[in-house]
């Protein structure tokens, strides 16, 4: 007489917590590097950060330059290092 109608036996009724849980972590910097898998095609890249940092990249180059250059931003980006924010204000 507990089981409300129309549940079927053995399956709970109760809801479940979300097995995903957010620990407050969301993306902040983005690297897009398209390379073809033909040597003969250009590859190209972009970086962007929330923060405002944009660059963009054609050639091999100019790519890997990029990558460096997505690194470099990574440690000195004050949303992704709130501890230099106060450094590069004083």
């Amino acid at each position: 007489m507990g089981e409300p109608k129309g549940v079927a036996e053995g399956v709970p009724t109760a809801v479940r917590p979300d097995p995903r849980r957010d620990d407050g972590r969301r993306p902040v910097a983005w690297l897009r590097i398209i390379a073809p898998p033909s040597w003969s095609v250009t590859p190209s890249a972009r970086s962007w950060c929330t923060c405002g940092y944009e660059r963009h990249a054609i050639g091999r180059a100019a790519v890997l330059q990029l990558v460096a250059a997505h690194g470099e931003h990574r440690t000195s980006c004050p949303l992704l290092n709130p501890s230099l924010e106060g450094r590069a204000a004083a």
